[in-house]
This record gives C-alpha cells, sequence and structure tokens, in this order.
C-alpha cells in the first residue's frame, strides 16, 4: 500500500483545522520555564505529560536520580517517552529537547509570554526546540486520524539535557536500553535536513599564582599575567585552523572561542587565580581525542614556556579539565530513506527544493548515530539560526513555518510507515 494524494492532503487539513490547537499547545509548553542553568527541568516535563494526556497520549516518566543530575551541574531531569504502536515493522523516533539557555537581557516580549505578533510567537525556546514538541505531537495525531493501516511504531522522545551535552537526555534513554528504534528524526529547521554535524570540546582551564597587595605586587604573582601568552597562543591556533577544511557541505573548518573569563577579588588585588572556559568545535573528520591531547599540550607548554625564564617562586601552575566531549555526528548509510521522504515532501508544502546539509552546531543527535540509529534533523524554523534568534533576546518562530513542517513530518511518517516500507 502507497499513500494517495489524496490521502496526503487529508494529513493537511487536519493540520490546518487543528492549527490554533497545536498553536496553544506550544505556548503552554513556552511558558513553563526550562532555563538551563540551573536545570530545574522535572516540571516541564510533568506539564507536558499532562498536555500530552489529554490527546490520549500516556507518557513514560523516567526520572533521572537527582545525585546523578546534581554531579552534572542540574537541579532536576524528567525525560519522556510516548510510545505508539501500529503493527510489525521499523520504530521511528522524534526527538526535541526541552531544557533551554536562559533568557538574558534586551527582550522587548515577555520570554515565557508565548505572544503573537505578526505571525510570529516569540518565546524562549519558541524556535529551539519546544517547537517541535509540538511538531512531532500534531504530526502523529494527524497520522493516526487517517484510521488507516500502519505497520511499524513512532516514539516521541521529549527529553531535558541538550544544553549541556545530552547524556541524561537521549544517553540515558539509549544507554539504558529504554529505547533502541530504527530511525529517528531530531527537531530542526524546515528548510534544510540536516545529515552531520560538528563536534565540540569545552575545557575549564585554572591558572593559578598567588595573590598579593596591588601596593607590593612582587610579593605575589599575577595569575592574569601568566594567562595572557596562552590566551594568545589559543587564539592564534584558531587562525591555523582556517586551513583545515570538511568534505561536509554546510561545515566550513574546526574553530576556537573563549566564552567565560574570571579572576581576580579586587581591583587593588594581584589575581592569584584565573579561570577561564573554551569552546573548541570539531569538523566530523577530526579526532577528538587527539583534539584534546593538542589543546592540552599547547597550554602546558605555553605555560612551561612563561615559566622557564621565572624563578621557581613566580612561577605560574595550570589544571585542565574537561567539561563536555560531544561527538560529531557522521550521516549514516540508513538515514536515506528519511532524507528522501523529507525532501520529497518539503518541495510539495514549501514549494521549494531543500538541500540536506551538515551544522556546524552539534546537538544530542550525536548520540543515536553513536549507536548506530540512522538519523536526520529536521522540524520547524527558519532557514538559519540567526533568523530565529535562538539564545538570543527575543527568539521567535514563524508559524506557517510550523504549519508546513508538521505536515512534512506527518506525510514522512506515512511514507516510512507504509506497509510497502516496513522491510527497510
Amino acid at each position: 500500500m502507497t499513500f494517495s494524494t489524496a490521502q496526503y492532503e487529508q494529513l493537511d487539513h487536519w493540520i490546518d483545522a487543528h492549527f490554533d490547537e497545536q498553536i496553544s499547545f506550544l505556548s503552554e509548553l513556552v511558558k513553563t520555564p526550562t532555563d538551563t542553568p540551573p536545570g530545574n527541568n522535572a516540571p516541564h516535563a510533568q506539564r507536558t505529560a499532562q498536555l500530552l494526556e489529554q490527546f490520549g497520549m500516556k507518557a513514560k516518566q523516567i526520572p533521572i536520580p537527582k545525585d546523578v543530575v546534581q554531579s552534572a551541574g542540574m537541579e532536576s531531569i524528567t525525560n519522556l517517552i510516548v510510545r505508539r504502536e501500529y503493527g510489525e515493522g521499523p520504530t521511528i523516533a522524534l526527538n526535541a529537547h526541552g531544557d533551554v539557555v536562559p533568557p538574558g537581557e534586551g527582550w522587548t516580549h515577555d520570554p515565557y509570554g508565548a505572544e503573537i505578533v505578526d505571525g510570529f510567537m516569540y518565546g524562549r525556546a519558541t524556535a529551539v526546540s519546544k517547537c517541535d514538541f509540538s511538531t512531532f505531537t500534531f504530526a502523529v495525531r494527524a497520522l493516526e486520524s487517517l484510521q488507516t493501516k500502519l505497520q511499524g511504531n513512532i516514539e516521541l522522545h521529549f527529553t531535558y539535557d541538550e544544553e549541556f551535552g545530552g547524556e541524561l537526555g537521549p544517553g540515558w534513554l539509549l544507554t539504558n536500553n529504554l529505547t533502541h528504534p530504527d530511525l529517528m528524526i531530531a527537531a530542526g529547521f524546515s528548510y534544510q535536513v540536516i545529515t552531520a554535524h560538528n563536534g565540540c570540546l569545552q575545557l575549564e582551564v585554572t591558572v593559578h599564582g598567588q595573590m598579593a597587595h596591588a601596593a607590593i605586587p612582587d610579593s605575589g604573582v599575577d595569575a592574569l599575567q601568566g594567562t595572557l601568552p596562552v590566551l594568545q597562543k589559543l587564539y592564534e591556533q584558531n587562525i591555523l585552523y582556517k586551513n583545515i577544511t570538511s568534505s561536509v557541505e554546510g561545515i566550513t573548518h574546526p574553530y576556537l572561542n573563549i566564552g567565560k573569563i574570571d579572576a581576580g577579588t579586587n581591583t587593588n588585588v594581584i589575581p592569584g587565580k584565573v579561570v577561564f572556559k573554551l569552546d573548541r568545535r570539531m569538523i566530523p573528520e577530526e579526532d577528538p581525542s587527539e583534539v584534546e591531547e593538542s589543546l592540552r599540550m599547547l597550554i602546558t607548554q605555553t605555560v612551561d614556556a612563561y615559566n622557564r625564564p621565572l624563578n621557581a617562586d613566580k612561577h605560574i601552575r595550570v589544571d585542565i579539565k574537561r567539561i563536555l566531549l560531544a561527538r560529531s555526528m557522521r550521516p549514516l548509510a540508513g538515514n536515506a530513506p528519511l532524507v528522501n521522504a523529507i525532501q520529497k515532501h518539503a518541495k510539495t508544502i514549501l514549494h521549494e527544493d531543500i538541500p540536506a546539509l551538515g551544522t556546524p552546531l552539534y546537538t544530542d543527535v550525536r548520540l543515536y548515530a553513536e549507536h548506530g540509529i540512522p538519523g536526520v534533523i529536521y522540524g520547524a524554523g527558519p532557514r538559519t539560526v540567526l533568523e530565529s534568534h535562538a539564545k538570543r533576546a527575543d527568539e521567535r518562530l514563524n508559524l506557517d513555518d510550523l504549519r508546513a513542517a508538521t505536515k512534512i513530518v506527518a506525510r514522512t511518517l506515512a511514507d516510512l510507515l507504509s506497509p510497502q516500507n516496513t522491510r527497510m
């Protein structure tokens, strides 16, 4: 059996008829904060489960042990799995994350207001990625409204550890054998299918000196002064990364950023300690262990060179701690049915060809790939992250993109679960 044009259009009509309900569902999700840090995300999962229950969708709630969550720097996590069974066949997972960075400054709309202005919904996580809680839920509901024969299963995976790396989100579900889908789609944007992404290594570097009164600086060791050549070497290395290129379309080269520096106690005190955090993006072709080793060597060698002409009592000391290692997502051959179906239906709904690309972002989708599960990143959103204001003030979602992505995902699920495709 294959789905007819009339059945695809029936999916579209159902989504149009229930779109106000879909917007209301998303609005409730946005109004429940999930700022990470601090990462008190269990209340949002509970609210989501309540809302899903109204649609006849029972969510299995999977709380992560409190001590595990706290050791990862968060307060609470409850992940959700909603399993819909239709018959023997493949299981397709749809994953979106509910945790988000705090709003920050500069908003002209309430970050938790879910205000709608000129066809856009404003609020933290409207675009990344509470919108796709909505996309995926209503795509499944639309598919089930057909009441036609399907073969296979769908699982909604709503998780809460993307901002801190995903190990307690999808990683927990997969490692503890709570799920093992055959294919997966993760939250993304509407005008490209993402099949690969960069990896990310984050390090915390602590440079130790010795505090002293600013009136007698020679009685101490200025940790900030000792940090400067380290920062300089790292920025020089960042320029050299431009010579390393990726073969994946959409990904250019590695790069490095120093995003946070803490130093000193007061203006009249020689800094005795400097802590900075760096973020190193890795292209899919790079080996994470080699990247980390090279950075550690660069830092320690620079510190050794700084100390060499100094007396031993003026030496600085450095500690390096890994904060995060998120491996790259590489395309798996089995993702072709996903890519083909999404591109086919996007052509119909969006009236344009959408490319299959890599992205310089990193996501917790890589964890599915590491478990051998082919997947892509696709969902509701604009052409670029910049347009969405994700992680910035006035994050927003074009509701036309939400409607279109929901139709495309529903049609894709119909293709993948039609009886003729269950032996993929």
